[in-house]
């Protein structure tokens, strides 16, 4: 059979319509590279903050910095793949739904426990 579509089927999938997203992305891991790693920018003393040199808070304070910024890239990713952005729902009390049935997607519910047999005798 003759295919006259204008994509062949083994065409590539279509690039992501998130560019925006990807650039932001991009802007905060680099933000953070350059904050982090140009030596020259924080290699002084001066100015200290509570007895601090400035080479040693400026490095701590970026420690929370990367965390938060990399959760956030984190999260963009996310939402340009497709996906909310936002963590999943928390399950129910011991990962059931109510009833003891699992809930869907959830984890299977525990086994009975059964008491050990004591022999007699």
């Amino acid at each position: 059979m003759v295919n006259f579509s204008s994509q062949p089927t083994h065409a590539r999938p279509r690039r992501s319509q998130h560019r925006g997203i990807w650039a932001v992305i991009a802007v905060l891991l680099a933000a953070v590279l350059v904050g982090t790693l140009w030596v020259p920018f924080y290699n002084r003393t001066t100015p200290a903050w509570g007895g601090w040199p400035f080479f040693y808070w400026y490095q701590l304070l970026w420690v929370p910095a990367v965390a938060l910024l990399s959760w956030c890239a984190y999260l963009l990713s996310k939402r340009a793949q497709g996906g909310t952005g936002a963590p999943a729902a928390a399950p129910g009390p011991q990962g059931s739904a109510p009833g003891g049935e699992a809930g869907p997607g959830g984890p299977p519910p525990l086994p009975k426990r059964v008491p050990p047999q004591v022999e007699e005798g």
